[in-house]
């Protein structure tokens, strides 16, 4: 009951927001703020993003209104919106921060030598980088095979670093499903993986 109640409350507020009632959409805003924003914060761990996430995802999910048909709960769909908000913000944050990294440039002493020398060989880290490129190649492509719900659990935990807790909020899976899809996604990565270096050292 304490669940039926709030879902039928969205019913109502929805039609009437679908109808072009701000006041409607407004309270509906209000019944669900608290959850996107906890949702939001949990993933980004920022309470400026959190806050940023979810004015954009109400924002979007006024846009789309009259597109939702209500094959799931009001809820369910404005957290998904703002789940992939959110993703799309991690995902910035870490090439701003790649950038940021390949920007840093050596420190030089008052008479212009290197103040920190390289310990490593250029070469063979040049040789390395190049075999990360092509070994990261062989797993983007095998990602890529594996059936959509593996591929999206598997970026949601060992590329975006979520919980399974948080993974199964964004898809509506149960954490059991969500952990035998990502062991079977991780068996097919591994096997491409496996393949890679076989045939590198075939090719020796």
């Amino acid at each position: 009951m304490s669940q039926e109640a709030p879902q039928e409350e969205d019913r109502r507020l929805l039609t009437r927001a679908q109808d072009g009632d701000v006041s409607a959409f407004e309270a509906l805003v209000g019944l669900h703020q608290d959850r996107v924003y906890g949702l939001a914060l949990r993933m980004t761990r920022s309470e400026a993003d959190a806050a940023e996430i979810t004015q954009d995802t109400f924002l979007s999910a006024y846009q789309h209104l009259k597109d939702f048909r209500g094959e799931a709960a009001f809820g369910s769909w404005v957290h998904r919106i703002a789940a992939n908000h959110a993703l799309m913000r991690l995902r910035h944050r870490r090439v701003a921060q790649a950038a940021e990294a390949e920007l840093q440039t050596p420190e030089f002493t008052e008479r212009g030598t290197l103040a920190d020398y390289p310990v490593s060989d250029w070469s063979r880290d040049a040789e390395e980088k190049a075999l990360d490129a092509e070994l990261g190649q062989a797993i983007q492509q095998a990602a890529d095979r594996l059936p959509e719900g593996y591929r999206e659990v598997f970026l949601l935990k060992d590329v975006d670093g979520l919980s399974y807790e948080q993974i199964a909020e964004v898809t509506g899976a149960s954490i059991p499903a969500i952990k035998s899809r990502l062991h079977r996604a991780r068996l097919a990565l591994r096997e491409a993986i496996d393949l890679f270096y076989n045939r590198d050292n075939r090719g020796v």
